[in-house]
């Protein structure tokens, strides 16, 4: 009886040490965080605009030159400090429910949060002005807080 006691006061002293150290351990092994890092910057919106280039009445696609042309009428003056354009393979369901596969491009602007309401605006205008010029069913946009440094 003495050894069965003996035993059950190890296991619990066992399980006790072990117990003790797993949250310190689950711990370690859930903060996958990145370590602090200094804020930098300003507040910045970033806006990404996704644009497709197969028109859904079956005319041509928007060619480069064609895409290039209307960024640099239509975006570069109301964004003339910068903004990044990206080519890309994207598919999206249509307004009959079709998934189309096609070749697009992916604006990318950062302007302050200061300028944010203006700059709501003129996204806007050159979605509409996209869609209108070039039969799309729509242009897509995202809009994320950010903090920039140049």
């Amino acid at each position: 009886m003495r050894t069965h006691s003996l035993r059950n006061r190890s296991a619990l002293a066992l399980a006790g040490v072990l117990l003790a150290g797993t949250p310190a351990a689950y711990t370690a092994l859930a903060d996958d965080r990145p370590p602090a890092v200094p804020a930098r910057g300003k507040a910045y919106v970033e806006t990404r605009l996704f644009f497709g280039t197969a028109r859904p009445d079956g005319g041509p696609a928007v060619t480069e030159r064609q895409f290039t042309a209307f960024v640099d009428k239509e975006v570069t003056p109301d964004f003339p400090d910068g903004l990044t354009v990206q080519s890309g393979r994207g598919q999206w369901r249509d307004a009959h429910g079709t998934i189309e596969k096609e070749r697009s491009y992916e604006l990318t602007l950062l302007y302050p949060e200061s300028a944010a309401k203006r700059g709501d605006r003129k996204i806007e205008e050159i979605r509409r002005d996209y869609e209108k010029a070039f039969a799309q069913e729509s242009v897509g946009r995202v809009d994320e807080r950010a903090q920039v440094d140049f």
